[in-house]
């Protein structure tokens, strides 16, 4: 009698993933989140160029608490998303292709996202 396999459930919470695999599935959701938030970037660009008082309204939106908040989040997605697109293509052209040579650039693409975020950050205060 042929025995059936059983369905193993797979409890994803208690899978920790590579820093390789992580770096790879945040790429995709900033992407993903870098194009659902272009409708309000081109929004506040052109209210910040229609009069001065449009650039007065965009400057007061993004300098209160939650806009900064928000801004920095934003900032974060393009810098990391950006940093990560560089080590796919590094990756391509044979630089970090190992096992190690991929988790020492995976750690470099997330540092330098989130130092590269803050420094903007920082600039825009």
């Amino acid at each position: 009698m042929p025995s059936q396999a059983r369905p193993v459930f797979l409890d994803l919470t208690k899978i920790s993933l590579p820093v390789n695999a992580l770096v790879s599935i945040l790429h995709r959701i900033t992407g993903v989140l870098l194009i659902l938030s272009i409708p309000l970037v081109l929004w506040l660009f052109g209210r910040s160029l229609a009069d001065p008082e449009g650039y007065v309204q965009a400057v007061d939106l993004l300098r209160h608490p939650l806009g900064l908040l928000l801004l920095l989040g934003w900032l974060w997605l393009l810098m990391h998303h950006f940093f990560v697109g560089i080590r796919f293509l590094l990756v391509e052209i044979g630089i970090g292709e190992t096992r190690e040579g991929g988790r020492q650039t995976a750690w470099s693409a997330l540092v330098a996202g989130v130092i590269a975020a803050v420094l903007l950050w920082v600039m825009f205060l």
